[in-house]
């Protein structure tokens, strides 16, 4: 029995409500809640359908909560680097040593550094990024279309920008997923107390990011290049750095390194990098190797286990025959006995005559069977486990 507070603690969408219940009866597993007591598909009805109502309006009373904040110009959403909470809800006011890092980026990326060598220098220095992490080229440049990153962040150059994106959950993964929103349905707000940055360094940055984009997304002869993901190898996902215990992932054509240290960060000190062949060649003989020397003494003693079980089997099997022939020998000996004591019937033919073709026939596969013998290694075993790991 599963028992919980109420059905909305469960799930609050219908469809899950549903499915969850119907996993629950198939597995005969019962669902009551303090609330209604034993679960029902009428309450799956009805209550899922009222806690998906409930989850809608809270979500458009929210929305209106916030749209009335971000008018009145309040914050609706959380702290951006650079700013601190004030006392009264929604109100931010300027960190002084984090507005001065802000100016500095800013200043830094329109005079043509990268956000890479940002953040790298900013790590060296040991200044700690938003929320004391260390920097990433990513949390500098971000998404220009969804306005994420500190370079697309309105609210430095004094402008609060609200309803930019929509967040919907994809039914399938249960993951949210951005959605950019017309501009039409954006709210702008000027904020000039929060502003940081001069509106001529701002536009510099909106430039130089849109010379990168055109520039980025174009080749030399100005095709749009393909937009794909990128590709994976027999061990992407799967190494880790020996000193840092980051990601190691393809920096180069054909070569693997520390992300930590090549992707914007520069916290770890390796900088060592390996080509993607020799290293799966490495991997791939270390495999072989160790399926040899550590795991064939395993596949000798599994292999004599399954052979053992089998001679087990076997010699069971042939004890039950000849425990059934002595029991179908000692039926026979009885009637022919009864006849010698002149108890003869007619029945008694038929039924001795039943009895010897089962005694022929038990004593025939006796025969045929034998107990498996003890096992023994054959001397090409480890020549058959070899060639199993080659092909493997």
């Amino acid at each position: 029995m599963v028992l919980c507070e109420g059905l909305d603690r469960l799930a609050r969408r219908l469809s899950d409500v549903s499915a969850l219940y119907d996993q629950l009866a198939f597995n005969g597993i019962r669902l009551h809640t303090v609330q209604a007591g034993e679960i029902t598909q009428l309450h799956i009805g009805l209550l899922g359908t009222m806690s998906e109502l409930y989850l809608s309006d809270l979500k458009a009373k929210t929305k209106r909560g916030q749209l009335g904040r971000a008018l009145q110009g309040k914050i609706p959403g959380g702290k951006a680097y650079g700013y601190d909470m004030s006392t009264d809800a929604g109100e931010r006011t300027i960190n002084p040593p984090e507005s001065d890092i802000i100016r500095r980026i800013f200043s830094e990326y329109a005079s043509g550094i990268s956000p890479r060598s940002l953040a790298k220098t900013l790590n060296k220095e040991e200044i700690p990024g938003p929320e004391g992490r260390p920097w990433r080229d990513t949390t500098i440049r971000g998404q220009v279309d969804r306005g994420t990153g500190l370079l697309n962040n309105a609210l430095y150059v004094g402008r609060l920008e609200w309803n930019r994106c929509s967040y919907v959950k994809d039914p399938v993964t249960g993951k949210r997923v951005a959605r950019i929103n017309l501009k039409d349905k954006w709210e702008v707000v000027h904020v000039p107390h929060l502003q940081m940055v001069d509106n001529n360094l701002w536009q510099s940055v909106k430039a130089r990011q849109a010379a990168n984009l055109t520039l980025m997304a174009h080749d030399a002869t100005g095709n749009a290049l393909n937009r794909v993901h990128r590709k994976k190898f027999l061990f992407s996902g799967l190494l880790t750095c020996g000193c840092c215990q980051g990601a190691y992932t393809i920096i180069g054509k054909d070569r693997y390194g520390c992300a930590n240290r090549n992707r914007g960060k520069a916290t770890c000190s390796n900088g060592k990098t390996i080509k993607r062949q020799a290293l799966e060649a490495r991997i791939l003989k270390g495999l072989k190797s160790n399926l040899v020397s550590r795991a064939i003494s395993v596949f000798v003693e599994e292999y004599a286990k399954e052979i053992n079980r089998l001679t087990v089997t076997s010699r069971t099997e042939l004890e039950a025959l000849e425990a059934n022939l002595a029991a179908t020998e000692t039926k026979i000996s009885s009637i022919i006995k009864a006849i010698e004591d002149s108890l003869y019937s007619p029945a008694m033919k038929t039924r001795l005559q039943d009895l010897e073709h089962h005694q022929a026939l038990v004593a025939k596969i006796e025969a045929s069977s034998q107990a498996a013998p003890a096992f023994t290694p054959h001397p090409n075993l480890h020549e058959t486990y070899l060639r199993q790991v080659q092909r493997l």
